[in-house]
């Protein structure tokens, strides 16, 4: 699974949506890269881990879905070796963003792009955003078009098919990010309603956080938002310079990284989950259907 633009598409939402379907019908394991992470080479993921250690995008996977089999390794051949050797052996293995790795042939190829950044519309680097051409959009078994308007038409799914150029074989769908409504930490959770008279700071360090931030202006709250780069590593002075602020909200990816420097009463996060705003029994059906075989 993964992309051909340069991040913010939706993968980790994606790899979660795949572990709830597979998680109770197969022996299951993820296997990342772990990007950013300050260590090298095969690593099996644990929930004592850091996301210096492992990543933050595993180490989420890992804390949700504990009973999980969670690897990185950029070598994604090595990966998968030392994954084979594990106990129980995995039946299916999830590839984190691994579209481009021509060393490994998938079973199955999933290729996400996002509604407000189609790959169609889009050239390679270094004057665009795509890691590689457009072309690359035929070898994908499933295409889904992520973060959606909830209310996009069966009319606007046939254009934006049609504009993709997708082949007679390839499922199509189209998906929309869900914002629980509520907020979390280790050990409580409140109703993001209850925020509409408590300020808080808004603190991102993923690719596209105008989501979020229409979803909170939607709501009538009242916050101020710190952005960071993509997959940031907290320093110890940004970590100092937050404490300052007494509620937080975070992404759940910013959580894992900030949650042992910051005290759970002022560090809260939101979770979301991609939702298929419709056919998401035809895919269901397509994947289990495949996992089968």
């Amino acid at each position: 699974m993964g992309n051909l633009s340069v991040g913010g598409t939706g993968k980790s939402p994606m790899v979660e949506y795949l572990i709830r379907l597979l998680k109770d019908k197969a022996v299951l394991a993820t296997l990342s890269r772990g990007y950013k992470r300050e260590t090298k080479g095969f690593q099996l993921v644990k929930t004592s881990a850091t996301a210096k250690d492992v990543g933050d995008e595993p180490l989420q996977f890992k804390k949700k879905f504990s009973e999980v089999l969670v690897a990185v390794d950029a070598d994604r051949r090595n990966g998968i070796a030392n994954i084979k050797k594990q106990v129980p052996n995995p039946e299916v293995i999830l590839l984190d963003d691994a579209y481009q790795h021509r060393k490994v042939k998938a079973g199955m190829y999933i290729l996400l792009s996002s509604y407000y950044d189609l790959y169609c519309d889009d050239i390679v680097l270094p004057t665009g955003n795509l890691r590689e051409p457009r072309s690359g959009a035929d070898r994908a078994d499933v295409i889904v078009v992520t973060k959606c308007p909830n209310h996009l038409n069966n009319k606007e799914q046939i254009a934006i098919k049609d504009k993709l150029k997708v082949k007679p074989s390839q499922l199509v769908l189209f998906s929309t990010i869900h914002y629980g409504g509520f907020i979390m930490n280790t050990s409580d959770t409140k109703s993001i309603q209850n925020m509409k008279n408590t300020p808080f700071t808004l603190v991102t360090g993923i690719a596209n956080p105008k989501p979020l931030i229409k979803y909170y202006s939607e709501l009538g709250l009242e916050f101020t938002h710190i952005n960071y780069p993509d997959h940031h590593n907290f320093s110890e002075q940004d970590i100092n310079s937050l404490k300052a602020h007494p509620f937080i909200i975070t992404t759940e990816k910013d959580y894992v990284r900030l949650v042992s420097h910051i005290s759970s009463e002022s560090l809260w996060y939101q979770p979301i989950e991609m939702q298929f705003i419709n056919d998401q029994e035809k895919f269901d059906d397509y994947i289990i259907s495949f996992i089968k075989k």
